[in-house]
């Protein structure tokens, strides 16, 4: 592809998120890539999974049906109702995500996971921010969603930060062709890649897939860039992998890796999301105990590059 073809090139973005810290080294600008081949329980991001566009709903900002009818106006799918407290329900098996009501909503109650974006405004937005990234150490990480099942979009962007000197990271579920890691991996000079738990069974079941391909493409991304930066991270979920034997998997599956390892707590920061766009949250109101998670730690702790805070 030629430098204007790569500029070009779009593909759907659903956040852009500054000054952050905790994807990748230094202050990073993360780009959050709609789509992802994994459907799993607890996912903080749940408005990545679809690769086009859906409607969000925050209640709190309606301003009410009494000041403003626009948005039950231009609904032809007879999806938006007055609810008693006078702002509108959205019935979500009749809405048909045709988005105009986030048109003409004035108050941004009503709005869209997901904008079309060319390859040169996102890696603008980012470049804005450099003097950040040359202090700190950081730059850009794509984020999902699995930023990679948006092949040809990413590997657009990295190729034009690296273009642009600008340090790239990706977050990774790493469930993608191998040819297609292996290229991404070209451009990126820090991977954060998710193994979630080595039983494939219980990875089908709680995610929707099972792990073989993840596993594999790790293999294949080490033995072609043994000198890689990568940090796994395994996000620790009550009832699938809070375990002695499920950390411990994963610790044996990465012995004589030289990687980073870092266990996460279990969080439901993502779940208003799940209200916002008419979902249910699958795991309800379970919680890690924080006496379950330090000894996980400790188990982790094995791992001679082990990330514990």
């Amino acid at each position: 592809m030629t430098s204007d073809e790569i500029q070009n090139t779009t593909g759907w973005v659903f956040n852009i998120q500054k000054y952050s810290v905790h994807d990748g080294p230094g202050i990073r600008t993360v780009v959050f890539l709609k789509g992802c081949p994994l459907s799993c329980r607890w996912c903080s991001n749940p408005e990545s999974q679809s690769f086009t566009p859906q409607l969000a709903y925050a209640r709190t900002k309606c301003i009410t049906l009494s000041e403003c009818s626009h948005c039950a106006e231009v609904c032809t799918a007879g999806a938006i109702t007055r609810g008693e407290d006078d702002k509108i329900n959205i019935d979500w098996q009749l809405c048909n995500q045709c988005l105009a009501c986030t048109e003409v909503c004035p108050s941004s109650a009503l709005s869209p996971y997901g904008e079309k974006m060319k390859v040169m405004d996102v890696i603008d937005e980012v470049e804005s921010d450099a003097s950040f990234y040359t202090r700190s150490g950081g730059g850009l990480t794509l984020s999902g969603g699995e930023p990679l099942a948006q092949p040809e979009f990413a590997i657009a962007l990295l190729k034009e930060a690296k273009h642009r000197y600008l340090k790239t990271a990706i977050e990774t579920a790493g469930l993608v062709k191998k040819e297609v890691f292996l290229e991404a991996a070209k451009y990126l000079n820090y991977i954060l890649m998710d193994i979630k738990c080595i039983d494939p069974v219980k990875h089908k079941e709680f995610t929707g897939v099972d792990n073989t391909l993840i596993l594999e493409n790790f293999k294949a991304l080490r033995e072609a860039f043994p000198k890689m930066k990568i940090r796994v991270r395994t996000p620790v979920v009550p009832g699938f992998n809070d375990t002695v034997e499920d950390i411990q998997a994963v610790v044996d599956f990465l012995k004589g890796h030289d990687v980073e390892y870092e266990p996460l707590a279990y969080h439901r920061l993502g779940q208003q999301k799940y209200v916002n766009t008419g979902r249910e949250y699958l795991l309800g109101d379970i919680t890690l105990p924080q006496e379950t998670f330090e000894a996980l730690q400790q188990v982790a702790g094995q791992h001679p590059r082990a990330i514990i805070k």
